[in-house]
């Protein structure tokens, strides 16, 4: 590259960045890093104290709020406002591509890494919701059918509400590209720049780095405890460093290939491999079985979605919903807002109907096999006796980690499945991990649809660092605190995204429950006038 050239990418970099957001995005989350490095146990101390008093103050909310965006998804699938379009383009993608790049840029690392886990979790000790006795044959489509439940549905719900709160004013009203889009009903498409605005995108670039960063340390944990459960290698801060490293490398090459080169053909390449994957595991595995408690599991999915949807497990020493599913509830509402910004930026020429169903049918259609088959095979394991998984995965010095390298160590052709679930992994957090960066150039850029190489690389490279600082220093539980605490604004600002949409769809294309002339207290201005109105015949 020329030195022309270099100063010209340079000066696009400062001539496109938010100056604001970008500071305050950037700096907020140095500094959490630098007071974590300064003082771990203060810093986390301050960081779990306020986790705590979430969820054990709002758990309720959490479980309402993400079950009221599963309803008015559901509603949008089916009602008259699903025919609405973002935009007058025709789409961008094919469909395929289209649903590959929605699902890997969500928590499909985290459904590759728990789909052979949480069922055997489970199954060790069921869920209070059910009186089934621990490690039994009852509790085999138990421990699937919670698994279903917190992978397959209401996840993905707050990614999509936000993907459309945004994509909508963007295509149709233009509103910049970015977080604070969502707003537009409130403050107008050019308002957005104001005090509110900004200081929901300064969160957005915080949670985002916040959470991306713990899932990178988070997939750096798997090898770093396979290496050490399988093949007895231990890695010291410099092999931890190392792992995080090349991760970051390798989405950082694919970033640069923007979205069609890169992360089109990274997704289209991980839903392959995850079909294949998936069908190869239950034909080696005990097929029949699979069959035989999917049924079951789904069914059980299907009859107790609501009891499962608002168990906030009132006793005294009841912790279990805020261990699971409340955490499952604000885990993704942290990664919402780069997600929903994601989802907004690839559904241009969507029509709301499509990307509600995408976001969660078809996302639902391709989870609840690959935890029906893997969740099924590792009950099916450990109940026959064929492993025991449970003894490692209690290990604290192991943990759930460990359970696919015990799943297809015990299964034929073992070794080489294990390989490629090794690399699914991989290849789908570096898609989450692209679009996240892109996320927050595009947010740092005051909505610039393709921020220049040198935004992206900052991004890409700040991510690494945190996570490989947290990492080497023990502080990745503290930031996965703080990235599940953020999640709390964020179920607001999804609800007033629904809000917003709720009330557009109804002024710009009728109200579907309610006439206009409908008042709810009261007498109507149109009964007024009418009653006002003298009738001739009165006359007579």
């Amino acid at each position: 590259m020329s030195r022309s050239n270099e100063q010209g990418a340079v000066a696009e970099f400062f001539d496109e960045i938010e100056p604001t957001i970008f500071a305050f995005g950037a700096g907020i989350t140095l500094l959490f890093v630098a007071i974590f490095a300064y003082s771990p146990k203060a810093a986390g101390d301050v960081v779990f104290a306020v986790q705590e008093f979430m969820l054990a103050h709002f758990n309720w909310a959490f479980l309402i709020g993400m079950l009221g965006f599963v309803v008015f998804l559901v509603f949008l699938i089916f009602g008259p406002w699903g025919k609405l379009k973002l935009g007058d383009e025709p789409p961008e993608y094919s469909y395929f591509s289209y649903f590959a790049m929605m699902y890997s840029a969500g928590l499909a690392a985290g459904i590759v890494f728990w789909g052979p886990a949480e069922a055997l979790t489970h199954y060790g000790s069921v869920p209070p919701l059910y009186n089934v006795p621990d490690q039994s044959a009852a509790a085999m489509p138990i421990a699937v059918q919670y698994s279903l439940f917190h992978w397959s549905l209401t996840q993905w719900s707050c990614f999509t509400v936000m993907g459309l709160g945004i994509g909508y004013f963007v295509y149709n009203y233009g509103a910049p590209l970015r977080v604070s889009a969502m707003l537009t009903p409130f403050l107008g498409a050019d308002n957005v720049d104001g005090f509110w605005g900004t200081l929901v995108d300064i969160l957005a670039v915080f949670a985002t780095l916040g959470g991306v960063a713990t899932s990178l340390g988070f997939i750096g944990s798997q090898f770093l405890t396979g290496l050490q459960y399988r093949w007895g290698i231990q890695l010291g801060d410099a092999g931890t460093i190392a792992i995080i490293t090349g991760m970051t490398v390798i989405f950082t090459v694919s970033l640069l290939f923007g979205v069609d080169r890169g992360i089109r053909r990274l997704s289209n390449f991980n839903m392959t491999l995850f079909f294949v994957l998936m069908v190869g595991t239950l034909i080696v595995g005990p097929t029949f079985f699979i069959f035989e408690v999917g049924t079951q599991a789904i069914g059980g999915l299907i009859g107790d979605f609501f009891k499962m949807s608002l168990f906030t497990h009132v006793t005294e020493s009841g912790k279990w919903a805020n261990d699971w599913t409340v955490f499952y509830w604000a885990w993704p509402l942290a990664w919402s807002p780069f997600a929903g910004l994601f989802i907004a930026r690839i559904s241009r020429g969507r029509t709301v109907r499509e990307v509600a169903f995408t976001g969660i049918g078809a996302t639902a259609m391709a989870t609840i096999p690959w935890f029906v088959v893997l969740g099924g095979t590792g009950v099916w394991l450990q109940h026959t006796g064929a492993v025991n998984a449970l003894g490692p995965i209690n290990n604290p010095n192991l943990g759930s980690a460990v359970s696919g390298y015990i799943l297809y160590g015990a299964l034929p052709l073992g070794q080489l499945f294990l390989l490629g679930f090794l690399v699914l992994v991989t290849t789908f957090f570096v898609t989450s991990a692209d679009s996240s960066t892109l996320a927050v150039s595009m947010m740092t850029t005051g909505g610039k649809e393709h921020p220049s190489s040198i935004n992206r690389i900052f991004w890409a490279l700040l991510q690494g660092t945190v996570a490989s600082i947290l990492m080497v220093i023990g502080g990745a539980d503290a930031l996965q605190a703080a990235a599940i605490t953020t999640g709390g604004p964020f179920l607001i600002v999804c609800s007033v995204a629904v809000i917003g949409l709720i009330r557009t769809f109804q002024d710009e294309h009728g109200s579907v429950l309610l006439q206009e002339e409908t008042s709810i207290f009261g007498t109507s201005d149109a009964a007024k006038q009418s009653a006002g109105r003298k009738d001739p015949a009165d006359d007579d």
